[in-house]
């Protein structure tokens, strides 16, 4: 546990705007990452990169399927799998797509919104039994037979700093009725689709409720999934998002306050004209910091200093290239936004199967070198922009 300790005291000094006594890492990987360290490292079948790493912090999924049923397999072959889930999406996943093609949705009018049912949040099957659910199992590859929420946080609680997660509004939404449906809704009846908002807001909150019950000792805090935005700017206005988003948002920042928690929102995207926003609302920390949607964690460390800390932001680009100069250059800059804390180290979004197992030890090796407390970067390293 002491392990455990160590690393939950660096992650909230990062959080807090403090410095300990080096920056904390935490990153996430694709499942193509992982099988190629499998491939070019001396490591066995059950190779986890959180544990050959050691790096800091894990976030861990519970099952938000607005319906408990598990995944229904429809089709599987060797090149196609058709599946149905709790959210009442059929979803086909192709060995030549990287992400999964969502087929249809069960709820898609404003009539089978509004009679929609959702099974209980804080349903103890959630989060004691293993029953796979689409945000777990259903991603870059089909995943199922995961163990319990509640049996994969304890896995990890004596090592490592863990959060849990919950979907703002905007992610369940359109898992829900479907991306582009999301917007037909907005432009046809904004005031019905807020009430149904509301209702989502009650689910999402049970399910902040659902993880403390099961296991709220062994949390840091949660993040928040929120894609909001695409590299260009938001997805929906920032006044709508105001006037929709916002309130159901500052519930779930309220609740997982109420019991001590910290919150990291991830966003993919540029959502910079909403970034004051999450602070009213209680956001401790943002992350992803898309380096191509124009975001520079050194920037926003100068505009938001001892109000919002960040997650993120180097530069999955610069990453693929696997060149070390390159890389160096972008890791060192980036670390110069941790003087005072402030910042926990990661990717700006994860890292693919183009990044060479030993480039990403390289970059471990990196933060470890020269993130520790006082931090040592010389002028030259914080002035150089890597560019891929």
């Amino acid at each position: 546990m002491s392990a455990a300790r160590n690393k939950i005291t660096r992650v909230l000094k990062a959080i807090n705007h403090e410095e300990s006594d080096r920056v904390p890492i935490g990153e996430f990987f694709w499942t193509n990452f992982v099988r190629r360290c499998r491939r070019e490292l001396d490591v066995a079948d059950d190779f986890d990169p959180y544990r050959y790493w050691d790096l800091d912090m894990i976030v861990i999924n519970p099952n938000m399927d607005p319906w408990v049923r598990g995944i229904e397999v429809i089709e599987d072959n060797d090149k196609h799998k058709l599946v149905r889930t709790g959210y009442g999406a059929t979803v086909e996943r192709k060995s030549t797509y990287p992400m999964p093609h969502y087929v249809s949705f069960e709820t898609e009018t404003y009539d089978q919104m509004e009679a929609l049912d959702f099974d209980d949040p804080k349903d103890r099957r959630r989060y004691h039994e293993s029953i796979d659910d689409q945000i777990n199992s259903v991603g870059d590859e089909l995943n199922l037979g995961m163990p319990s929420y509640v049996d994969r946080v304890n896995a990890y609680a004596d090592d490592f700093c863990v959060f849990g997660s919950v979907c703002e509004i905007q992610e369940q939404l359109w898992r829900i009725i479907g991306p582009e449906n999301v917007y037909y809704k907005l432009a046809e009846d904004p005031g019905r689709l807020k009430q149904f908002v509301e209702r989502l807001g009650d689910f999402l909150v049970g399910i902040v409720e659902g993880q403390l019950e099961a296991v709220g000792e062994k949390l840091t805090g949660m993040y928040v999934w929120g894609d909001i935005a695409c590299t260009n700017g938001m997805l929906l206005s920032p006044d709508l998002w105001r006037r929709i988003h916002k309130p159901q948002l500052k519930r779930i920042c309220d609740r997982i306050h109420a019991a001590g928690l910290k919150v990291i929102y991830h966003g993919c995207g540029n959502a910079l004209p909403v970034y004051e926003d999450l602070i009213e609302v209680g956001v401790d920390c943002y992350n992803t910091l898309e380096a191509k949607a124009g975001l520079d964690v050194v920037e926003l460390k100068q505009r938001f200093a001892g109000r919002l800390a960040f997650n993120g932001n180097i530069n999955m680009r610069v990453l693929e290239t696997n060149n070390r100069q390159k890389i160096r250059a972008e890791v060192l800059r980036k670390l110069g936004a941790a003087r005072g804390g402030g910042y926990v180290f990661q990717s700006d979004h994860s890292i693919s199967s183009n990044v060479d197992p030993a480039t990403y030890d390289y970059i471990v090796q990196l933060v470890r070198e020269h993130g520790r407390y006082p931090l040592d970067l010389n002028a030259t390293d914080l002035g150089e922009t890597a560019t891929p």
